[in-house]
């Protein structure tokens, strides 16, 4: 199918998207690596009357330091992060999910910021920046905003974006020294999106559990952090038992969803599952840290 008419837009700054966006409102949609506007227009699944492509704002994609964070610009797309040496030292989480995310094509042309907002859940960026406690940057014409990423998805596809907003940038916090992580996802084809994937950091002082972050999609309709299970694991000893009672925490307290495609028994099964495999791989990077 073809998508139905819109007129296109191409602004050369910043000021000038804003201001499109200031004037159009709902009737626009951004459009920045296009793998999710470009099907659901194709599909007829959305209808705007204006199309806002970003694609010129080259300025916007970028990887930085920003004090204790890394900060990530909206355009930036995937490959960068998963090919990106100064993200993989300070931030390998998202590296490891980025590396992750569709086939070649898709990592060369999506972006942060468009995944972000799309807020598929069970995207892989939306996941790491609910695990992370990112800080995400909203602007629109004359202000910006900041909102953390637990509080920007709201639900399936469903974000805090404002209709004359675009998302800006993204703050990782920095990993600390001896800090590792590990992702794993469950899906039926390689390249298609997970039906539940787990991401978890760990940080090891004196030989005990400083820090414990793991947080899941494909259970909830927005990426969810478990604090109130991995809180009771930390100041323990990290090994192969406690890797197990956490995963086993960690499904006996996710409530799953129902549906024809997928039953939430078997969701439950695979955040077990994925959980202890998480687990397991950030033990094996302690012993490669020396932690």
């Amino acid at each position: 199918m073809k998508p139905a008419a819109f007129k296109y837009h191409r602004p050369a700054s910043l000021d000038e998207a804003l201001a499109l966006l200031d004037q159009l409102g709902p009737q626009a949609r951004l459009l920045s690596g296009g793998q999710s506007l470009g099907p659901m227009l194709n599909l007829r699944l959305a209808r705007p009357e204006h199309v806002i492509d970003l694609n010129d704002l080259t300025e916007f994609a970028y990887v930085r330091e920003s004090g204790d964070a890394v900060e990530v610009g909206g355009l930036t797309r995937h490959y960068q992060l998963a090919d990106s040496v100064y993200v993989r030292q300070h931030c390998p989480l998202l590296t490891q999910a980025a590396m992750t995310i569709g086939h070649y094509a898709i990592r060369q042309r999506g972006t942060l910021g468009g995944s972000l907002a799309n807020a598929d859940p069970v995207a892989q960026l939306a996941l790491v920046a609910v695990a992370l406690d990112a800080r995400i940057t909203l602007a629109r014409q004359g202000s910006r905003r900041e909102i953390a990423a637990n509080d920007f998805f709201q639900a399936a596809m469903t974000t805090a974006l404002k209709p004359q907003e675009l998302l800006l940038s993204v703050r990782f916090p920095k990993f600390k020294t001896g800090e590792v992580s590990a992702y794993r996802m469950f899906n039926r084809r390689h390249g298609d999106f997970a039906v539940v994937a787990v991401a978890a950091t760990l940080a090891v002082e004196d030989g005990q559990v400083q820090r414990l972050r793991l947080a899941l999609s494909g259970i909830a309709p927005v990426p969810q952090r478990v604090d109130s299970v991995t809180r009771q694991f930390e100041g323990r000893r990290p090994d192969a038992q406690w890797a197990m009672d956490v995963a086993a925490a960690v499904a006996e307290a996710v409530q799953p969803e129902e549906d024809e495609r997928v039953s939430a028994s078997y969701r439950r099964e695979l955040a077990h599952s994925l959980s202890l495999s998480t687990l397991t791989r950030t033990l094996e990077k302690l012993e490669g840290v020396g932690a």
